[in-house]
């Protein structure tokens, strides 16, 4: 059992913790916990006061509202207190809540006005005659911080009411927030400009609204919804607070739409659960629902707290984001070879789960947090999306902590690890050979455009995989690894399509260069590049054996295609399994490399246009490109001939507009004839 001696220790404690978080989170605009935790810190305070009231004191943070203002800005008395509101974390404290007024107030239900609890910055407005003429932060609930000119710069804000009836002095409180997309967007924005992004909307609104300079405000996203009235002189207001703001709405300010009156607990349980299914749909962040007795006498009835009206509640959802360790910084190894470190994390209850593994993306990003292992970090989950990283507490990092860096080998299959330049994602380049990419890798090497392995569809595949019985591409025309009778046990097979797939397999032993280099999944090789390739080089060994600057010599071949292309080839796990396909019969016929054949266009650039009669414009694009011309989809000064073929489109045009000769079909098969004559 806690002695007194033992309370007031752990309150004092308490205390100072909060007041530190306080002046992080209201005062500097850097939190060093998330939302959650905090109010957890709040709770167990008001928990152990309440257990010892002769404890409490005037200065505990459970007695006020906020932290002091910073210093910049002039201070604002507000004439009427911007209370905070206290929080339900369950439907049964709901129940509670509610019960509570009913019998204060002696009635067998109440009836609330309901609308999202927004993650952004509290403002008052202040309008005389219509007119804006201040507005405010919170602050601590009675002084806040003038915020004018940055209010005036928000596009929702109305600098004059319409309508009319309205009261001489209106005092509107409401919430300023960062739609997520506007959000995103000023994150890229910071990131282009090499400045640090911003952790969340709700760190970026309050920033935004605390610059000095209002131009800087003036350049973020930022709206507002209007919740409620503060002083008001001059006019008598509707009796319901959902009356009061649909006569805001008529004034031209800015409320929510998903403000509803609802009658008793349950529709308020209702109405909370249907708003946090579409939460993450929304386009601005919210953490909870706030329920606010409707009307205005019975909320004057019931009074106020301290620090909190007692007839209205915020209802938070579960915490979105939480603090945790890092255990370590794993890296997977994805189905295309896509390697991304994943922190592995204590486990810590988020967005409703519980949380053990949390992305980092990539290796920049990694670098760009500098998240280390053993660090304490505010991981996020937001619905369906895979947990992330938001960021380091570095404050409470150990002094061993190493930084991240992306291993040199796949840790999956030992093979290297590669990076193109200009590309943020490092892979494996072990295509053939990694179990991790093996599903997808054997799904392409079968499909109908590359080996066309007819009756190897993806579920087979995957099952075949799963089994052990596949651990590269090459076991398909093993035998040994892959019998009639294995194939004709499994479920839906039998021995007639088991004998049939066999007999597809063994088919496509027998195809060309161009389709097995496209087979072999090679990084931005598609159809198109295996086919200039093959006709190159006219042999796998030359292109293997093909250095960077005999590949930039292949059409339409850049430099990104060939780093993927020295990459697959140096890898010998890719050759090993090469090497076998051939063994086990896998063949193609050489073709003569378009390096040992005449070159009577080389220089020369091509345009197709209009349909042509006698070949498709594929094959006049292959015949020229074997005679050494380069074919492109654009007119420009430096383009040599225009094929003109029936209804060409603004090609022609151009070409006539910039003195390009123009070739007609006749004439294009004209100088075909003669330059095969000419061979």
């Amino acid at each position: 059992m806690s002695t007194t001696t033992d309370i007031e220790q752990s309150i004092a404690q308490l205390r100072d913790e909060i007041n530190h978080h306080s002046y992080q989170y209201y005062v500097l605009d850097a939190p060093q916990i998330p939302d959650a935790e905090y109010d957890q810190l709040m709770r167990k305070l008001e928990a152990l006061e309440k257990e010892a009231p002769e404890l409490i004191t005037a200065d505990s943070p459970t007695q006020r509202v906020g932290a002091k203002p910073q210093a910049g800005f002039d201070e604002v008395v507000h004439a009427v207190a911007m209370l905070s509101l206290d929080n339900a974390f369950s439907d049964e404290e709901m129940r509670l809540f509610d019960k509570r007024l009913r019998e204060r107030l002696a009635v067998d239900a109440v009836t609330y006005c309901a609308e999202p609890k927004l993650d952004g910055l509290a403002v008052s407005l202040r309008y005389e005659d219509g007119r804006l003429i201040r507005a405010a932060t919170r602050g601590d609930g009675r002084v806040g911080e003038e915020i004018t000119q940055n209010i005036r710069t928000i596009s929702s804000v109305p600098l004059c009411l319409i309508g009319s009836s309205w009261p001489r002095i209106l005092e509107v409180r409401g919430e300023v927030y960062m739609p997520r997309a506007g959000f995103e967007a000023l994150n890229r924005r910071q990131l282009e400009k090499g400045d640090k992004p911003f952790v969340n909307p709700r760190n970026a609104a309050a920033g935004s609204l605390r610059q000095l300079d209002p131009r800087v405000t003036a350049t973020r996203p930022l709206a507002i919804y209007c919740y409620g009235v503060g002083e008001v002189e001059g006019s008598e207001l509707p009796p319901l607070q959902s009356e009061i703001l649909v006569r805001l709405k008529s004034w031209g300010l800015r409320v929510s739409p998903e403000t509803q009156q609802v009658n008793g607990i349950e529709a308020c349980l209702d109405y909370y659960h249907q708003i946090g299914a579409r939460r993450d749909a929304l386009p601005y962040e919210i953490d909870g629902v706030v329920f606010k007795v409707d009307a205005i006498k019975q909320q004057q009835a019931l009074g106020a707290v301290a620090r909190a009206p007692r007839w209205a509640i915020a209802y938070k959802f579960p915490a979105q984001e939480a603090m945790t360790r890092v255990i370590d910084i794993d890296v997977q190894v994805g189905r295309t070879g896509a390697l991304t470190p994943v922190a592995r994390l204590e486990p810590v209850f988020v967005g409703g789960v519980t949380v053990t593994n949390a992305t980092l993306h990539n290796e920049d990003e990694v670098q760009r947090k500098d998240v280390r292992s053993g660090d304490m970090v505010v991981v996020r989950r937001a619905g369906d999306v895979i947990p992330e990283v938001v960021s380091v507490v570095v404050a409470r990092r150990p002094d061993n902590a190493q930084p991240f860096v992306m291993p040199h080998e796949c840790p999956v299959c030992g093979s290297e690890v590669r990076r193109v330049e200009g590309e943020a994602v490092s892979r494996c380049s072990g295509g053939l050979y990694c179990p991790a990419q093996r599903k997808e890798a054997v799904k392409h090497f079968a499909s109908r455009r590359a080996m066309d392995i007819e009756g190897l569809g993806d579920k087979l595949v995957e099952q075949l995989v799963e089994m052990g019985w596949l651990h590269s591409v090459a076991d398909l025309y093993d035998r040994d690894a892959l019998p009639h009778h294995k194939l004709a046990g499994l479920a839906r097979m039998g021995d007639k399509s088991a004998t049939n797939l066999i007999a597809a397999i063994e088919k496509s032993k027998q195809t060309t260069l161009a389709r097995f280099l496209f087979a072999l999944g090679i990084r931005e090789v598609g159809e198109a590049t295996a086919q200039a390739l093959a006709n190159h080089f006219g042999s796998l060994p030359a292109i293997m054996k093909a250095d960077e600057a005999a590949l930039l010599q292949v059409p339409d071949v850049g430099p990104v295609v060939v780093a993927n292309l020295l990459a697959f080839f140096h890898e010998p796990h890719n050759r090993e399994v090469i090497a076998s396909l051939q063994r086990l019969g896998v063949h193609w016929p050489d073709v003569v490399a378009a390096v040992d054949l005449p070159q009577p266009l080389a220089g020369k650039t091509f345009v197709l246009t209009g349909t042509m009669t006698t070949m498709t414009r594929d094959e006049a694009k292959k015949k020229l490109q074997a005679l050494g011309a380069k074919v492109t989809s654009s007119v420009s000064k430096k383009t040599s001939y225009v094929v003109v073929g029936a209804d060409p489109g603004s090609k022609r045009d151009k070409a006539e507009k910039l003195g390009v000769t123009q070739l007609d079909e006749t004439a294009f098969n004209q100088l075909l004839s003669e330059l095969q004559e000419g061979d």
